[in-house]
């Protein structure tokens, strides 16, 4: 069985930011593989009342990205960034998104954001959210928070998919 980075001992003992780095990017890798393996249906597929679909749970994370570690550090607008105006927004799907697409764009979108915040210090204020001044451990909780949030929606509806192809017995 692979543990997950955040159980390495060097990490039990690193610095705060390196932890946080850690944690962030545990879930980021974990939601970018839940598309891993499926089809684009299956991907796309509407399990649930709302407009999560795994693919759409992906394309939102992107989002998130987005608004906490370009809109929140540069103070560019959700227009001049290319993104919805709400997260609502961001889990509707478009007829060329494709798990590879929306898993490059993720991918993008993380490694953007682990450079916006290379030069920064856990105490450093980021101006560009509604909330107002904000520091970067904020961020990176509230981050680390909701990408939880989705790897566990990510989790669930990933074993409603594939219960359906496999059986355990």
């Amino acid at each position: 069985m692979d543990f997950p980075p955040s159980t390495d001992r060097a990490v039990f003992h690193a610095a705060l930011r390196d932890q946080f780095e850690v944690f962030l990017d545990e879930h980021r890798s974990a939601l970018y593989d839940s598309l891993n393996g499926l089809t684009e249906e299956q991907a796309r597929r509407s399990l649930v009342t709302s407009k999560t679909t795994l693919l759409g749970l992906v394309k939102h994370a992107t989002f998130v990205e987005k608004v906490w570690f370009d809109e929140a550090i540069t103070c560019r607008s959700r227009t001049e960034i290319g993104i919805p105006d709400s997260p609502d927004e961001s889990f509707d799907l478009h007829d060329g998104d494709t798990i590879a697409s929306v898993q490059h764009a993720y991918q993008q979108a993380c490694t953007a954001s682990r450079q916006a915040t290379a030069k920064l210090t856990l105490d450093d204020l980021v101006r560009g959210n509604r909330r107002g001044p904000l520091p970067l451990r904020w961020i990176y909780l509230h981050t680390l928070r909701e990408l939880a949030q989705h790897c566990g929606h990510a989790d669930i509806l990933r074993e409603q998919i594939l219960s359906g192809t496999t059986r355990h017995g």
